[in-house]
């Protein structure tokens, strides 16, 4: 395989880890493995298994049997894995590590070896090209200061055992204008709600000094994950966080992403990891 090929495989296999090869029209094979993830924003399930598809026959990639189950938040995706629903989640390794902190039951699954990385980034629509910039710009001094450094230390990297990330305290100006973000506390410790309904976590963190650096209020809506979408097209909120989709000459650099709707450079970046349950 020509390096232009391994680099377009190492891009787009990272759906296979998120996605396996489709959604609601997956043809269940016998002990078919059931993969968990959170759905899709914008693109059908039906889609991503033509992306698959084509994958698989361009690299020639034979792979075991499996089902994807998709779930509009986190906590309907853990009860499922629990209750042999599923077999296994696919989410992030910092979410994977705040989880097993918190449930001995479960652990990282061996066996994926390739190392998938997906970048966040902040989503809003696309003729709020003033507020779009503006955001850009405060990222782009955090992470030149070493800020967008430092809390991902603090909120990610040393987190011990079960600690839960600090407390945000996020700064109320009289007066100035509000950008509206919806949370989901589906990504803990990035996007986490507290068992009080309070947001913390890294994502909360980043919004606050965002908000500090602007002048602005920042307002947290609370929305399940695959609603994000919508309450940003809808005018419910300003602003959603968003994960890339990997683009290559098969997946198409809209894949998932509606029309209308612009996105800024990263801020982080996450390697996905499978979750499963501990064998006896």
């Amino acid at each position: 395989m020509n390096l232009k090929k391994f680099l377009l495989l190492m891009l787009t296999l990272s759906l296979l880890v998120m996605a396996g090869c489709g959604g609601g029209e997956t043809k269940t094979e016998p002990n078919a493995i059931k993969i968990g993830m959170l759905r899709y924003l914008n693109a059908s399930e039906k889609e991503f298994n033509v992306f698959m598809e084509k994958i698989f026959e361009t690299f020639n990639i034979n792979t075991l049997p499996h089902e994807v189950v998709y779930f509009d938040n986190l906590n309907s995706m853990q009860m499922a894995l629990e209750s042999g629903q599923i077999d296994e989640v696919s989410t992030y390794l910092c979410v994977s590590n705040y989880l097993i902190a918190r449930n001995p039951k479960i652990e990282v699954l061996e066996g994926h070896t390739l190392e998938f990385i997906d970048a966040f980034c902040l989503a809003m629509r696309e003729n709020d090209v003033v507020l779009r910039t503006e955001i850009d710009g405060a990222l782009s001094e955090m992470r030149e200061s070493g800020l967008l450094d430092n809390l991902t230390r603090e909120y990610i990297n040393n987190l011990k055992g079960d600690t839960e990330p600090p407390a945000v305290d996020i700064a109320n100006i009289p007066g100035a204008d509000t950008i509206k973000v919806a949370i989901t506390g589906d990504l803990p410790p990035l996007d986490l709600v507290r068992a009080d309904g309070k947001a913390a976590g890294f994502n909360t963190a980043v919004l606050a000094e965002i908000g500090r650096l602007l002048g602005k209020n920042i307002e947290l809506v609370q929305v399940d994950s695959s609603a994000r979408a919508a309450a940003l097209t809808s005018g419910q909120v300003d602003v959603v966080f968003w994960a890339i989709v990997p683009v290559s000459e098969i997946i198409p650099a809209n894949a998932d992403k509606p029309a209308g709707v612009e996105l800024t450079a990263p801020y982080y970046r996450g390697k996905i990891v499978h979750i499963g349950l501990k064998k006896d």
